[in-house]
């Protein structure tokens, strides 16, 4: 006894002084902390700074091949090194086990092995690099589109062809356009050069011009995309001579419309081919394009027409023009540019304070126009009532809370591509003053330091706080000075409001220090609004006044029109406008704006005038503008005037006349002809011309002849015969002379023209239908010796014989006016003279179909709402306001809804019709968010489309398997494989967790396969203990917050054969209580069972007899203290993050061991999770629960023994209930460490033997022989808060002679729960899974039942008081004293 009281005492005294050495601890690593950390700031002494955090590099959108390389460059800047991870397809990529995606030291993502199959393309998508810095925030990249180059397939392939010589000829070998720069031609097998005369289009096809006999032979083409090549049909060209007829002109490749981005190549196909043989050229608009002169525009081979580095202006329609002298054909295509979204203005730093109103400004341009939307912290910022999008693109943020603060990002996004900018938000304390913005050359080391606020009394509450004026739109606030300072003359106020309900305040601050009033703007009618006042001095902000609740009024009149509104011209480029005070109105005007828009445009620009008059500069010469007014008084503004008109004065043209050109008539005469300079460079209305002309010998003499009016043509006669002359127009307004064209040079005839003959065909005749007219121009007959007195043009429907139609020799083009519409006509031209009508020339054209102008908009609807009902369904309600109040539809009007999903970015829009003010959206994606809106229409009237209001759909479970399912061997290890996969494509939610299934059999009933429970979060696991050279399968299951979903197809995978007897440190597998072992070895197995047993039955007779020598009634104090303890570890709900104690008490050796505290591993690579508390370890059924109730104690030393899983060992577990998982990620992992794993464990053998069953002490050699056969496996036990420092033992194992060989690079479950050592642990819940046999048990600890958490607790309290400092140094005396007996018996 008093052996045993000293040990008692020495436990005792050894908890207290370990309990204060813990405590100094605990304060030295929160001083380290401290210290290593950012220095402590006192309130106002220091400034934030803003911290740069960009992206150096972007990823780019890539074309990859399959089986090579690829990468996506990502660099972002920052002070931290930031993280980096990667998205594809909105969803994060786990690269931490993916061995073919890796991420790169500066954070670009390499892929080493691009796969790509018809039915599997895990590599194609949409990638986003994300970057963070865990203090600061989050920023993402622009999204780029990987590409994979897909198998080489011939949409069109060569044909056997033939070509005369000088003639054009193409060859068609059109692919998938991503292989087009893998094509290649050869002929006759031999590579084929390109040049001036062979070309290849964009599309493959191979175009031969100016056909020479060395081109014929056989042709084939080639695609050559990283695998073998693919050869196409082999062919003959052949070359004829040339033949000395004229065969019809007609087009081998026409130009089709193309759309390209600026600074692209863009090819217009062009190839014609007829006798004589033909010649390109090409007009852009009607206007012909010089492909010789230009640096960008090249005629290619066969007359096919590349621009390079295309620009906006290079939009249009061009038009191929093939002509050989006999007849003329033309084909037209339309080139549309698109240009990449830019910023012209980028989001800037903000420092704020809370309660305030910020907005982040960003201009964006780009062709389409693009759309703006708003990130912070890498999540989308969804608009509400306190974020909400201003001015199209700005982001306003109202009533500023702490949460706020971060990285905010404009992304703009069109068909072309995207783009963004960010900035940085600090919200600083209320006693720090905002500074002016620092230069962005600052680095993240400068700081702005403030005075510290001196010390001294705050000011209490304001006092009398009332509403003195109440309106619709604002209120003004008084009262009155804080009782502890009744002059206030040096406290100013902040005022702090919030609609009713609304948990963010905005704050709006006095002017001047003693100011007691404020008035709050901008408040919306009809509304409740909180308002509190709160004082502030040069010591700081004092307390708060007492919440005051006020109601804004209805709407009130506004101010009426302004009378009297004039304006007038004062100058080619202003215009003053004045008008009067408004007669009605409710209040004061504070103000007016003007608004004024030129005529023709619908772009209205406005500026803000004070008085009642304004000169607008800078305006259009001899433009018309329309202006109104519109008067403020202090609720906002009132009615506009009606529309006054007036144009600025005219001034001397700034442009010359256009499109001169010279006809000569005759020997002695020459007809000049001209158009007016654009209308937009006339200034005024053009009064007359000027020609001038002089010989070109005699540059010096000069003639002038004035037309007046608004002729546009004149003819100048006597000329000398067979003389060049130059001419030049200038056009005239009552202000003057505007700028001269170029000289234009024609020469006289010898002698005059002949008219014995016919005049010869129009050389060209072209029309342009319009709705009920067309319009025809033509160019004379190439025989200019012939004498033309006029054309006939003929026309009619299917006849050009309707009706004839002559006008003048000198008109080149004619309207046909009063056709009709959507009609087909054909049109002759013919020249005619005094000896009759020459050849005629044909065309047809038909007229455009009858539009009506639109009619004027609807309202669209309004209070768009988005209700979810299903995973798959959403409804959509909404108001119209052009309805009566009681919103009943009475006319034939009708509703399109349309939805999309911004997964991926490009998704197109899905619509339909209603007739009623509700609609039913079926066939959605589970677990989406949508975006909807609605449009009205009444007959030819629609309305814009509504604001859009979001939904997201509910989830739903998997409807497909996880994929890519792949097992490999991990090296170095046989035994051990590991399965790696990814998430299911249709995951209709978010994945809580996976279940491997496996088994030897694949006909095996699926109950009868070893199942492994994984989180979510991970796409990769390790299993153990397999047995060599066997074939397993494997098969994957999803599962969601709604169930499970389909297993993957079953995946063979054979483990290697074994290389040999056992290395160092190997084991045999554990091969379970139902494994039946060869005959050969029954007997050595029989004498290990019987041996274990034996032992194990002397321990348990030693220890008990041991522990029932302590009777005394201290000892039953420490008995229910144990009970409490052994209770808390019985539920791992109650399992906290504890310190564990420094020293251990080994049993086996009776001597104080230190504790092994080797660093965590790394937290990612966990195993399965324990479950998180008693609730979610259930029995299978009562046999089982029963024998759990009979080993409760020795059940850890099972484990033990099960801490490898082997197949074998596994065989009779069957998946009796559903797993739970938790929807959510582990939040935080519990602090775990070696005396937290094992100390609950053996903590219940040691000091409460006294009423445990003895099978409890088996537990203690289980535990010790588990460790020593595998050192690099730890117990998995629960974990507990000791009620004292002390007073929990262990019986740890033998610590292992060198470090573990477990090898924490993947996750591992040897056990469906195991828990490696050190590993934290996250509370996420697993199944309780029954076995038959023997347990495989998925949770350290089973217990039928635990104390309540108020007992527990009172027991830890009465335990923790048991123990006195006279009665520790006796207990630590008498266990000192035990010790040396025990040592004494030992050695003897």
């Amino acid at each position: 006894m008093a052996a045993e009281r000293r040990a008692r005492r020495l436990l005792s005294t050894s908890s207290f002084w370990l309990c204060c050495l813990l405590l100094l601890e605990r304060r030295a690593s929160g001083a380290a902390a401290a210290r290593s950390g950012s220095p402590p700031q006192s309130p106002g002494s220091s400034i934030r700074t803003f911290t740069p955090f960009y992206f150096l590099v972007e990823p780019v959108d890539t074309l990859s091949i399959r089986g090579s390389s690829g990468i996506l460059n990502c660099s972002a800047y920052s002070e931290p090194s930031p993280k980096i991870e990667w998205k594809k397809d909105g969803t994060f990529l786990n690269l931490v086990s993916d061995d073919r995606r890796q991420l790169l030291p500066d954070g670009s993502l390499f892929i080493s092995n691009v796969v790509h199959s018809k039915h599997n393309k895990p590599d194609e998508g949409y990638y986003q690099c994300v970057a963070t810095v865990e203090s600061l925030g989050t920023i993402v990249s622009r999204t780029a589109k990987l590409t994979v180059a897909g198998l080489p397939r011939f949409s069109s392939q060569p044909e056997p062809s033939s070509v005369y010589v000088g003639n054009s000829a193409i060859l068609n070998c059109e692919v998938n356009a991503d292989l087009v720069p893998f094509v290649r031609w050869e002929h006759n097998r031999q590579p084929l050069l390109l040049d001036d005369r062979l070309n290849k289009l964009p599309s493959g096809t191979l175009v031969i011009s100016n056909a020479t006999e060395g081109d014929g032979g056989l042709y084939r083409c080639i695609v050559e995309s990283g695998g073998p090549p693919k050869y196409s049909d082999e062919v003959e060209l052949k070359v004829l001579p040339d033949p000395d007829v004229t065969s019809n002109l007609v087009f081998l490749k026409q130009p089709s419309s193309l759309v390209r981005v600026i600074g692209q190549s863009a090819v217009l196909p062009c190839v014609a081919s007829g006798l004589p043989t033909p010649t390109i050229r090409w007009m852009k608009n009607e206007e012909a394009l010089d492909t010789e002169s230009s640096e960008r525009l090249v005629l290619l081979a066969g007359g096919s027409l590349e621009i390079s580095d295309v620009t906006e202006d290079d939009a249009g329609t061009y038009f191929c023009i093939a002509d050989n002298g006999n007849e003329t054909i033309e084909a037209q295509a339309e080139l549309t540019v698109q240009a990449q979204p830019e910023f012209l203005k980028q989001p800037t730093n903000i420092y704020a304070h809370e309660s305030m109103d910020i907005v982040f400004e960003c201009e964006v341009t780009g062709k389409p126009t693009p759309t703006v939307k708003w990130v912070k912290n890498g999540d989308m910022v969804i608009p509400s009532d306190y974020f909400k999008i201003v001015k199209e693109h700005n982001l306003q943020v109202l009533g500023l809370v702490k949460s706020d603060e971060g990285f905010y990002q404009c992304i703009a996004e069109n068909d072309v591509g995207n783009a963004q900018a960010g900035a940085q938000l600090i919200i600083l304390e209320h006693d720090v003053a905002i500074p002016t913005l620092p230069p962005t050359s600052l680095t993240s080391a400068t700081t702005d330091h403030l005075a510290p606020a001196t010390t001294g009394p705050l000011p209490s509450a304001p006092r009398d706080v009332v509403a003195s004026l109440v309106s619709t739109r604002f209120i003004k606030l008084t009262w009155r000075t804080p009782a502890s300072d009744p002059h206030g003359d040096n406290v100013t106020y902040s005022v702090f409001y919030t609609k009713e309900g609304i948990a963010r305040e905005r704050v709006e601050n006095t002017s001047r220090p003693g100011e007691m009033q404020v008035t709050i703007q901008n408040l919306m009618p009809a509304t409740v609004y909180i308002f509190r006042v709160m004082a502030q001095n040069k010591h700081g902000s004092g307390e708060s006044s007492a919440p005051l609740r006020v109601e804004t009024q209805p709407e009130v009149q506004l101010p009426g029109p302004a009378p009297n509104i004039r304006a007038y011209a004062t100058s080619p480029t202003s215009i003053t406008v004045t008008w009067e005070t408004p007669l009605s109105g409710n209040g004061e005007i504070q103000n007016y704006k003007l608004y004024y828009m030129e005529k023709g445009t619908d772009k209205e620009q406005d500026v803000d005038v004070s008085s009642h008059s304004h000169t607008i500069n800078g305006l259009k010469k001899y433009t018309e503008y329309s202006f109104r007014v519109v008067a403020y008084n202090k609720h906002g503004p009132g009615v506009s005037t009606q529309d006054v008109a007036v144009r600025t004065f005219s001034d001397v043209p700034s442009a010359a006349p256009q499109n001169l050109s010279l006809e000569v008539r005759n020997s002695k005469s020459i007809v000049i002809h001209w158009q007016p300079p654009p209308l937009a460079t006339q200034n005024g209305q053009i009064t007359g011309y000027k020609v001038r002309y002089r010989k070109a010998s005699r540059k010096s003499d000069v003639t002038e002849t004035l037309v007046t009016g608004t002729q546009l043509s004149q003819l100048i006669e006597g000329l000398d015969r067979g003389t060049e002359y130059n001419f030049r127009v200038a056009a005239l307004t009552i202000n003057g002379t505007g700028p001269a064209t170029d000289w234009l040079s024609a020469e006289t005839f010898e002698s005059d023209l002949d008219e014995t003959r016919v005049p010869e065909v129009p050389s060209s005749l072209h029309v342009r239908p319009l709705v009920t007219s067309i319009v025809v121009s033509w160019t004379p007959p190439e025989n200019q010796n012939i004498v033309v007195r006029g054309y006939a043009i003929g026309y009619g429907i299917g006849s050009p014989h309707a009706q004839t139609i002559k006008v003048d020799y000198k008109q080149r083009y004619y309207t046909i006016e009063n056709l009709d519409p959507s009609s087909h006509y054909v049109i002759t031209l013919k020249a005619f003279n005094n000896v009759g009508e020459g050849i005629p020339l044909y065309e047809s054209a038909v007229t455009r179909p009858h539009t009506v102008p639109d009619p004027t908009p609807m309202m669209p609807p309004v209070g768009v709402q988005a209700s979810i009902l299903s995973h798959d369904t959403i409804r959509i309600t909404w108001a119209d306001n052009s309805l009566p109040k009681h919103q009943k539809i009475t006319d034939s009007r009708y509703y399109t809804v349309r939805w999309k999903t911004n997964i991926p970015a490009n998704t197109k829009y899905k619509n339909a019709n209603a007739t009623t003010l509700s609609y039913l959206v079926t066939g959605l994606k589970p677990n989406t968010l949508y975006e909807f809106s609605v449009m009205v229409t009444k007959g030819r009237r629609s309305s814009t489309w509504s604001m859009t209001a979001h939904g997201t759909t509910f989830e739903l479970v998997p409807t497909s398997p996880p994929k890519d399912v792949t097992v490999v061997s991990k090296e170095g290890k046989p035994r051990t494989i590991i399965v790696n996969w990814q998430p299911p494509s249709e995951a209709n939610g978010k994945i809580t967790g996976y279940i491997i299934y496996y088994s030897t059999d694949v006909n095996a009933e699926i109950h009868d396969w070893v199942i492994e429970p994984v989180v979510g979060n991970r796409l990769t696991h390790q299993i153990q203990e397999l047995t060599l050279d066997t074939p397993y399968y494997f098969k994957i299951q999803a599962r969601n917050s709604k169930g499970m979903g389909p297993m993957s197809e079953a995946v063979q995978f054979r483990t290697p054969k074994a290389s040999g007897s056992a290395g160092k440190g190997s084991r045999l597998p554990d091969l379970g209580s139902d494994y039946k072992p060869p005959m050969s070895d029954s007997n050595m197995l029989l004498v290990i069972i019987v041996s274990v047993g034996v032992i194990t039955i002397v321990v348990v007779v030693i220890i008990a007899v041991f522990c029932t020598r302590r009777t005394t009634s201290h000892q039953k104090k420490k008995r229910a203290a144990c009970k409490s303890v052994n209770g808390s570890h019985k539920y791992k709900g109650n399992s906290k993050d504890v310190k564990p104690p420094d020293l251990w008490i080994h049993h086996e050796r009776l001597e104080l061991k230190p504790i092994d505290k080797s660093p965590d591993p790394n937290p990612i690579m966990t195993d399965t999770p324990i479950p998180r508390n008693s609730q979610d370890i259930t029995p299978v059924d009562n046999s089982m629960d029963s024998n759990i109730h009979q080993r409760r104690n020795s059940y850890r030393g099972h484990e033990s023994e099960d801490s490898m899983s082997t197949l074998a060992g596994r065989r009779g577990m069957r998946p009796k209930m559903m797993m739970p998982f938790d929807s959510q990620p582990p939040q935080q992992s519990v602090r775990n460490t070696p005396s937290t794993d094992t100390m609950p464990a053996s903590s219940s053998q040691t000091c409460c033997t006294d009423h445990q069953d003895p099978e409890g002490a088996t537990s203690s050699s289980y535990l010790a022989s588990s460790q020593e056969e595998d050192s690099g496996q730890s117990l998995p036990t629960a974990h507990v808060r000791p009620s004292h420092p002390l007073k929990s033992f262990a019986v740890p194992a033998i610590p292992p002679p060198g470090p573990p060989t477990y090898d924490p690079a993947l996750p591992s479950t040897p056990l469906l729960s195991q828990q490696a050592l050190n590993h934290h642990i996250h509370s996420v819940k697993t199944a309780s899974i029954g076995t038959l046999g023997r347990s495989r048990p998925p949770m350290p600890v089973v217990v039928p039942s635990a104390p309540e958490v108020q007992e527990t607790t009172r027991m830890l309290e009465d335990s923790e008081s048991s123990y006195e400092p006279d009665e520790l140094t006796k207990e630590m005396a008498h266990l000192e004293g035990l010790m040396k007996d025990l040592n004494a018996i030992t050695t003897a």
